[in-house]
């Protein structure tokens, strides 16, 4: 189950892709098919199937980020959250061998195309979750445990 979370940034950047589906390429693409239909035979019309098979990506889409673009809840920065890790917060943690990592805590809508975002819901972020800078962070891997230690905890509201 995906936590009902996002940030501002990433809800705008949600509507915004539901705009141009609905707005520019539905339509675009509305076209396409009615074009291709005019041709005649559609069962060998490579134009035809194709556009019409991206038709009903864009369909499945749209109605996806209409459900959830509803479900979905605004998290804004707050001052109380100063200096300990909560919703999205940029987090830079080292592990005993010098390892680091930055990434900034977001909803799972946020994650994709982005490899310094990680999802509320993973592992990690659960552990980091109400540290403060120097704080241990016990992760569960299946490797087993691994310790990485809080350096920085940042919010860029």
């Amino acid at each position: 189950m995906k936590t009902n979370l996002i940030t501002r940034k990433g809800f705008e950047l949600l509507q915004q892709e539901l705009n141009t589906l609905w707005k520019v390429e539905r339509p675009e693409t509305t076209k396409k098919v009615s074009w291709a239909a005019s041709l005649g035979d559609r069962s060998e019309n490579a134009d035809y199937q194709y556009n019409k098979k991206r038709l009903r990506e864009i369909d499945r889409r749209v109605r996806y980020l209409r459900k959830r673009l509803e479900a979905l809840k605004i998290v804004d920065y707050s001052p109380q959250q100063d200096g300990k890790i909560f919703f999205g917060a940029w987090v830079e943690i080292e592990n005993d061998d010098g390892e680091k990592l930055n990434f900034r805590i977001v909803g799972p809508d946020e994650i994709y195309g982005r490899n310094d975002y990680i999802s509320i819901d993973s592992p990690m972020a659960r552990a980091c979750l109400k540290k403060q800078v120097d704080d241990d962070v016990e992760v569960q891997t299946p490797n087993g445990n691994k310790t990485w230690y809080v350096n920085k905890v940042i919010y860029k509201p």
